[in-house]
C-alpha cells in the first residue's frame, strides 16, 4: 500500500558503501512511498561508444582511469540531477541515489589520497566541483545513510557478482566506509555548505531484501525522517504516517 507523503518538491539524498544495499533500498522506498526515484546513472558510464565501460576500465587499471572516471561521472551526475529538476519542477519528493558530495568526499578524494589521482588532477576536479555544484545544482535537504560494515558490503558485493566489480577488494570498501563515516556521521573535513543537512543514518547491517517487518522499520523511519524535514521547512503540517507493507 503506498503513502503519499508528497506536497512539495525536495531532494534526500541515499548514501552508502559499494554493497550497502541501495538497490534493494530504493525498490523498497518505490513500492511503499509516493516518491521519485532518481537512479545512479550506471548505464552512462558502461556505454560510452561503441566499446566503452569506463567503470570495468577503472576498477581493472584505478591508477590510469581514476581522473577520468571521477570526473566523468561527476557530470553525468550533475546532468541528471539537472534534468530531473525540469521533470519534477513543480512538486514531489525526489529520492537521489548517491551525489555529487559522495563522489566528492569519498570516492575522488579516496582516489587521491591512495595516489590513483595525482595532486594536480585532484585540484582540477576540485575546481570543477565547485563552480557545477554552485550554479548547477539544489542543496539536499536531507540524507539517508545506510551504515554497513565494509564486511558485509563486500559480502553482498560478491554474491550479486557483477562483473566490473571483481577486481574491487575488501580494503577498498574498508577505506570508503571511513569516508562515508568522516563526512555523514563526524562530518570533518567537508565544505560548510552541507554541514547542516540532516543526516538519517540506518543500520543495513541485517539482511532486509526479503524481512518484511524489518522493510516495514526502515519504511516508516523514512517516512518519519521526510515528514520532520517538510515542518522543519514549513511544507507540510505535523502529521502521523501509517505504513503498510
Amino acid at each position: 500500500m503506498q503513502q503519499n507523503i508528497d506536497s512539495k518538491k525536495m531532494l534526500i539524498v541515499v548514501e552508502g558503501n559499494i554493497g550497502a544495499g541501495k538497490s534493494t533500498f530504493l525498490r523498497i522506498l518505490k513500492e511503499n512511498l509516493n516518491l521519485d526515484i532518481i537512479y545512479e546513472p550506471t548505464d552512462r558510464w558502461q556505454n560510452i561508444g561503441e566499446n566503452g565501460n569506463l567503470l570495468d576500465l577503472f576498477y581493472k587499471d584505478t591508477k590510469r582511469w581514476a581522473y577520468t572516471f571521477q570526473s566523468f561521472v561527476f557530470i553525468t551526475r550533475v546532468e541528471a540531477i539537472i534534468e530531473n529538476l525540469k521533470k519534477y519542477n513543480a512538486k514531489g519528493t525526489q529520492i537521489l541515489e548517491r551525489s555529487v558530495y559522495s563522489d566528492r568526499f569519498c570516492f575522488a578524494k579516496n582516489c587521491y589520497e591512495s595516489g590513483t589521482m595525482t595532486a594536480l588532477e585532484w585540484q582540477i576536479y576540485k575546481d570543477w566541483f565547485k563552480w557545477l555544484v554552485e550554479g548547477y545544482t539544489q542543496k539536499p535537504d536531507g540524507f539517508i545513510y545506510l551504515r554497513t560494515d565494509p564486511k558485509v558490503c563486500f559480502d553482498r558485493m560478491v554474491k550479486r557478482d557483477r562483473s566490473e566489480e571483481k577486481a574491487v577488494p575488501l580494503n577498498y570498501l574498508e577505506l570508503l566506509h571511513k569516508k562515508h563515516e568522516d563526512w555523514l556521521v563526524n562530518k570533518t573535513e567537508i565544505i560548510d555548505y552541507i554541514k547542516d543537512v540532516p543526516v538519517l543514518p540506518l543500520d543495513c547491517n541485517p539482511e532486509f531484501e526479503i524481512d518484511v517487518n524489518r522493510q516495514k522499520h526502515l519504511i516508516e523511519t523514512v517516512a518519519q525522517f521526510i515528514d520532520k524535514l517538510k515542518q522543519d521547512n514549513n511544507i507540510i503540517p505535523a502529521k502521523s504516517n501509517q505504513v503498510q507493507i
